[in-house]
C-alpha cells in the first residue's frame, strides 16, 4: 500500500504521475485513446495494482466534468445496447482479475485491439453506411472492455472500436462515452473499495495533489478538440488506439 507520508514519493513518480492525469484529463474532455499511456504511467509511478485504485477518484473527477459539458450530445441507445455486457464484463474482472497471468492478458488484448481495428479499416474502406447491429457484435467487445476496465482501467481502446462502428460524429462520440465511464466508474467504486482494497486515505492525498494536473488536462481537452474537424478525430482515435495497444506490451 502507499506510505502515509506522500512526501516519501520521488520526483520521478510525482511527474510521471502529473503527466499521466494531465493526459487523463485530456482524455476525459474528448481526445480519446490517449488512456493506455496515462495507465501506463501510473504503474510505473507507483505498482501495477496500486494503480487501479489510485486512479479511480481522478477519473471520476474526470467523468463528472465531461458529462455535464457533453451531455446534450448523449445518445442513450447505444449506451443501452453496450452497458449491460460491459457490466457483465466487470464482474468476471473482479473475481477472476488478481489470479490471470499479466503477459498473456495483455497480449491478447493487444492481438484483440488489432484485430478489431483492422476490421474497422477495412468497413470504411467499403464506404458502406450500414453500422453492426447484431448483439454478436456489441456482446464480446463488451465484456472484454468490461474485464478490461476492472483489472487496468484500459477499457478505451475496446468503447473507441465500438463507438467509431456505430460511426458516431465527434461530439456524440465523447458525450455518449462520458456517460458509459461515469456509470461503470461509480459501479467499479465500491469493489476497489471492498473487494480489492486499492482505494485508501493514503491514495486519496495524493489523488488530492494531483487534481490540478487533471483540471489543466480537461481545459487542454476542450480547447484541442473544438479545432478537430470529425474525419481527423476519428483518424487520431485509430492512430492513437493502434499506438496504445503497442504501449500495452511494455507497460
Amino acid at each position: 500500500m502507499f506510505s502515509l507520508f506522500t512526501d516519501h514519493i520521488s520526483i520521478s513518480a510525482w511527474v510521471m504521475a502529473a503527466t499521466a492525469t494531465f493526459l487523463m484529463g485530456t482524455s476525459k474532455a474528448g481526445l480519446k485513446g490517449l488512456a493506455t499511456f496515462n495507465v501506463t504511467l501510473l504503474a510505473l509511478a507507483f505498482g501495477a495494482k496500486q494503480s487501479t485504485g489510485l486512479i479511480m477518484p481522478l477519473l471520476m473527477v474526470g467523468d463528472v466534468f465531461a458529462v455535464f459539458y457533453y451531455n446534450r450530445h448523449t445518445q442513450w441507445k447505444y449506451i443501452v445496447k453496450f452497458l449491460p455486457w460491459m457490466l457483465a464484463g466487470i464482474l468476471i474482472g473482479v473475481f477472476v482479475g488478481k489470479d490471470l497471468p499479466e503477459k498473456e492478458f495483455k497480449l491478447g488484448m493487444v492481438i484483440v485491439i488489432f484485430i478489431s481495428l483492422a476490421m474497422l479499416l477495412w468497413w470504411d474502406r467499403r464506404k458502406s453506411a450500414s453500422i453492426p447491429t447484431h448483439w454478436a457484435f456489441a456482446g464480446p467487445i463488451g465484456i472484454i472492455a468490461g474485464v478490461c476496465t476492472m483489472i487496468g482501467n484500459l477499457a478505451g481502446a475496446f468503447t473507441n472500436i465500438f463507438f467509431l462502428a456505430m460511426r458516431l460524429p465527434k461530439n456524440e462520440f465523447v458525450g455518449t462515452a462520458a456517460w458509459l465511464f461515469f456509470i461503470t466508474n461509480l459501479f467499479k467504486l465500491p469493489f476497489h473499495v471492498f473487494v480489492w482494497k486499492t482505494i485508501s486515505y493514503e491514495s486519496l492525498l495524493i489523488d488530492l495533489k494531483l487534481l490540478p494536473a487533471i483540471f489543466l488536462g480537461l481545459f487542454a481537452g476542450v480547447v484541442v478538440v473544438k479545432r478537430i474537424n470529425d474525419k481527423n478525430y476519428k483518424r487520431f482515435i485509430l492512430v492513437v488506439t493502434a499506438i496504445g495497444a503497442i504501449a500495452m506490451l511494455f507497460k
